[in-house]
């Protein structure tokens, strides 16, 4: 009889990072590892749905070959981190600029036992089973620390997220400190299958004492 293999859910061992609340508080993040990849678009862009279909053919190509070793996960949800250059610090500053010169890295955090070979076999094999992920060898494999960081949940879609962060940036002053980050979204519910009034996105800034 084959063993069930259970499947680590770290929105569920890790409540820290994958929840927040209406109200603005601090939270304190290790490193972790993410599969990632970085361009500059509208998030409309071909580019952009592109770029999601090669960061997901390697996270499950990831997940495939972890679960033969008997460590199964179930995929983490997709975050982004957004910015402009110039970075600037206020939202109305960013939104003035044109959506095709927004950057982006969109990510998906991986488990712990998860290494760089994992990551380096998913990325070979898919060059030879999908020649037509062309954009391949842009996927990433990253530690990333942001350390302290100020956050809110943010209910509906993304167009009306402003309120919602003008009162993160209002938090992050009260409390004598300053972003030191990029722009952070941890997406809770996929808009392709969600209402764009049910959506729940994590709005996250590494933050440093002025």
């Amino acid at each position: 009889m084959e063993t069930m293999i259970e499947k680590l859910d770290l929105k569920k061992v890790d409540k820290t990072y994958y929840t927040a609340k209406k109200a603005p508080a601090i939270i304190d993040l290790d490193s972790y590892f993410y599969v990632t990849m970085q361009g500059q678009s509208s998030p409309a862009d071909l580019r952009f749905m592109q770029a999601i279909e090669a960061l997901y053919a390697t996270v499950y190509g990831i997940k495939f070959l972890a679960k033969a070793e008997d460590n199964d996960f179930v995929v983490p949800k997709m975050e982004g981190q957004w910015w402009i250059d110039p970075v600037v610090k206020k939202m109305d500053d960013f939104l003035k600029v044109p959506k095709e010169q927004w950057n982006w890295k969109i990510m998906v955090r991986m488990p712990d036992f998860i290494e760089g070979d994992h990551f380096h076999r998913t990325i070979e094999s898919l060059k030879s089973r999908k020649p037509e992920l062309s954009n391949i060898d842009q996927v990433r494999y990253e530690l990333i620390n942001e350390g302290t960081c100020a956050q809110i949940l943010h209910t509906g879609s993304y167009d009306a997220e402003g309120p919602t962060i003008e009162k993160l940036y209002a938090f992050i002053e009260q409390e004598g400190m300053r972003i030191n980050g990029h722009h952070h979204e941890i997406y809770l519910k996929d808009p392709m299958k969600n209402a764009q009034e049910k959506l729940k996105t994590i709005i996250r800034y590494p933050i440093a004492k002025k």
